[in-house]
């Protein structure tokens, strides 16, 4: 199965899809990290554009046709992203949900934000005002909403795992 995670930074995205990776040991695509390496090697000046996501999306449909369960860690904003991975998991027959993670508290997730640690070699952290302004469009299609606002890790990956395992039924 193909589990895509989508969310601004700062939702918690990242610490639900790690941990789920982890339980259900499935490969894990972090799209941070593929672009971190992208920037630092070099290769690409400037933005690195869709780049991170087209590497993330042919990992992926490689580690589906191989019986490999997937985490995709991304912001996944746009309608074209998301169709894009409705599109590994087709061309991999692979079953596929969608999770957005939001943080309705604006205080929390600015705290959020500007304390993360940063645990990529490279990797800046996002200004508050960044993700104010980070093109998101809204979801169109069908998903699993997960407010992380005023839980702690455990209780939203709870629910989390809860709604997979349903929606997986």
């Amino acid at each position: 199965m193909l589990i895509v995670f989508g969310g601004l930074p700062g939702t918690g995205k990242t610490t639900l899809a790690a941990l789920l990776a982890r339980e259900r040991r499935a490969t894990w695509l972090r799209i941070d990290a593929i672009e971190q390496v992208l920037r630092s090697s070099g290769m690409l000046r400037g933005d690195v554009g869709p780049s991170g996501y087209m590497v993330a999306y042919a990992l992926a449909e490689a580690n589906l046709r191989q019986g490999q369960g997937v985490i995709a860690d991304c912001v996944n904003p746009l309608g074209v992203t998301r169709a894009a991975w409705r599109g590994v998991a087709a061309a991999a027959s692979s079953p596929i949900l969608e999770v957005e993670v939001v943080c309705s508290d604006p205080v929390e997730h600015r705290r959020r934000v500007e304390t993360r640690p940063i645990d990529l070699p490279g990797l800046v952290r996002p200004s508050w005002d960044s993700v104010q302004r980070q093109a998101y469009e809204p979801w169109a299609g069908p998903r699993i909403v997960l407010d992380t606002a005023g839980r702690s890790i455990a209780q939203a990956a709870a629910e989390l795992r809860a709604r997979i395992d349903a929606a997986a039924a």
